[in-house]
């Protein structure tokens, strides 16, 4: 088992825009998992940069609310919504709430930085 405390992780600076706390990552977790789980937060009015992924994405929304524009097509989420974002998808997400937009992000296969091409 590898627990994993909230108070524990420090934040990171997503390439996107967005601030990161890595939860489970193949890299620091011991079982061999696949997958990435991580938490990224919006501040209000802000937006990730426009970008896509080689893997796969579920975005579980945690707090606030949001766009998410995903090839053209925009999909109004809010706290206990879920999407799956298909491979190589056009996409970002904004915070369109007064509060921090706090979601989950599963990636499979697991975020690696060259998987990740940004577009703006």
């Amino acid at each position: 088992m590898s627990p994993r405390k909230y108070s524990e992780i420090k934040f990171t600076q997503g390439n996107e825009g967005t601030k990161i706390k890595q939860y489970f990552h193949p890299h620091n977790t011991l079982n061999g998992i696949n997958y990435s789980i991580a938490q990224f937060t919006l501040e209000p009015g802000k937006k990730s940069k426009i970008h896509k992924m080689n893997s796969s994405e579920v975005y579980y929304i945690l707090e606030g609310s949001g766009k998410l524009k995903i090839n053209g097509k925009t999909y109004y989420l809010e706290k206990d919504d879920s999407v799956y974002i298909p491979p190589n998808s056009k996409q970002f997400i904004k915070n369109s709430g007064s509060i921090n937009l706090r979601f989950l992000c599963i990636v499979e296969p697991a975020w690696k930085e060259e998987d990740e091409v940004l577009l703006e």
